[in-house]
């Protein structure tokens, strides 16, 4: 069978020759005896042996995977390790048990992540993600293995576990081993250890955070649902820390976010894209960017649906406030640019106020004249007359109020975009037209002449 695909259920089907490898001394007789009691038996015999003896059995899984290097005894040993932490989570806590301070716990999972074959490499990612979780935690930030003495400065520490892990996470995005597997055990583990702050520092320093960005998509079945909420999961964590923050803001995150969110019905996954925009909404360049794709509008939509987590209802409602707080901070271009990037123009005062072309004419020269192009698509595009209106009259203000207006207006084909609107069936459209082609055609002094 191709090793990829072998489970959990398949591998402990086989027997292991424990007594050979007391013989040849791999393990010792009492390790025997344990493995005897415990191997093969139902989970209601084994609870009470981990009750009682969990931290032996610990040693001698631990042992036998640094010592015994046959594929199907270690592919068993993890196995037994999975099966023994998914019946029983807490179990993890054995690991750091006071009576292995002297064992390396984490090195042969940490071995094994670049080792193994696949099952080999999913089952240590899955284990020791699981084990290093739940560490305890001591003054100065400090496991307990890793305390500094001469005896244990040998021992595998905190940092080189969890740098081992975020590498091996982060190659598997980059280049997954298993074509389905790889990408959903990676997510699945990290949306795990990024809790902690020094993983989120190692992810930054590793380049992984662009790695997630592609997965934030609108999902349809559960396996991909449940993917996109490990996902953004992983971002609202990730939302905690500055570096990640600052490198997000240079991303298209947001209009993903956005996608989700419009696009999601399952409660967790709304809620937890709801959480990173309220932590992510005091970074001006965030909040400009939620109003400039409508996310007041989509607040509202989500506010009027009946969810039944009250934290989601309150994160719904601190995030109306932020984004009104921010709309009324912008400044009276940002409202105006918000305006023609959304499409919805309309005979707001700014637009007939020489105050704000005089002031604002240079602030349509960022990011190559968009505001402009936007106004070009809007003018091809767009069936409501008051848009084209108001879209025509901007033009006619743009060139009297900017110096090279004509020709930037002339570059993006503005003349026979409103030479087809002196046409139209609407008379405002068509006298807003005719005041830009005036422009366009005579230059702002005598169009203004002839408007008068």
């Amino acid at each position: 069978m191709d090793r990829a695909e072998l489970t959990t259920e398949q591998v402990l089907k086989r027997d292991i020759p424990w007594e050979t490898y007391m013989s040849t001394k791999l393990i010792n007789s009492t390790s025997l005896q344990l493995l005897r009691r415990y191997d093969k038996k139902p989970e209601n015999q084994r609870a009470p042996l981990l009750e009682d003896d969990g931290p032996a059995y610990v040693r001698v899984f631990v042992n036998i995977l640094r010592n015994i290097s046959k594929e199907e005894t270690v592919e068993y040993v993890l196995a037994l390790i999975d099966d023994m932490l998914t019946a029983n989570p807490k179990r993890a806590r054995l690991f750091h048990d006071k009576s292995l301070l002297d064992e390396d716990t984490y090195e042969p999972f940490l071995r094994l992540l670049w080792k193994g074959n696949w099952f080999i490499q999913e089952k240590s990612c899955k284990i020791l993600s699981t084990i290093v979780s739940v560490r305890p935690k001591v003054h100065n930030g400090m496991a307990l293995n890793e305390e500094s003495s001469d005896s244990k400065s040998k021992l595998t520490t905190i940092h080189d576990v969890l740098k081992g892990l975020v590498d091996w996470l982060c190659s598997q995005l980059r280049n997954p081993s298993h074509p389905t597997r790889s990408v959903p055990i990676a997510v699945n583990c990290l949306a795990t250890l990024l809790r902690e702050a020094p993983v989120r520092s190692l992810f930054v320093q590793a380049d992984g955070v662009k790695l997630l960005i592609p997965l934030i998509s609108p999902a349809s079945n559960q396996q991909s649902i449940q993917l996109l909420y490990e996902t953004c999961l992983c971002i609202w964590l990730l939302s905690y820390f500055e570096p990640a923050v600052d490198y997000l803001s240079t991303t298209r995150v947001m209009p993903r976010l956005v996608d989700v969110v419009k696009g999601s019905t399952k409660e967790k996954v709304v809620r937890v894209v709801v959480l990173t925009f309220r932590n992510l909404i005091p970074k001006s360049a965030f909040a400009a960017q939620m109003i400039d794709l409508g996310l007041p509008q989509i607040v509202q939509s989500l506010k009027a649906q009946a969810w039944s987590d009250e934290d989601l209802l309150e994160a719904l409602n601190q995030l109306e406030e932020g984004l009104k707080d921010n709309i009324k901070r912008l400044s009276s271009f940002d409202k105006y640019k918000q305006q023609v990037l959304l499409g919805h123009l309309d005979w707001s005062p700014m637009h007939k106020d020489p105050g704000f072309w005089r002031e604002n004419i240079n602030n349509f020269e960022e990011n190559d004249f968009q505001v402009l192009h936007v106004l070009m698509t809007i003018l091809d595009t767009s069936t409501d007359p008051t848009a084209l209106a108001v879209a025509c009259y901007d033009l006619s203000q743009f060139i009297q109020y900017h110096p090279g207006g004509r020709l930037v207006a002339s570059d993006l084909k503005a003349k026979d975009r409103v030479m087809k609107l002196m046409n139209h069936d609407n008379a405002e459209v068509r006298k807003n037209a005719l005041l830009s082609v005036q422009r366009l055609f005579l230059g702002a002094k005598y169009a203004s002449f002839l408007q008068a």
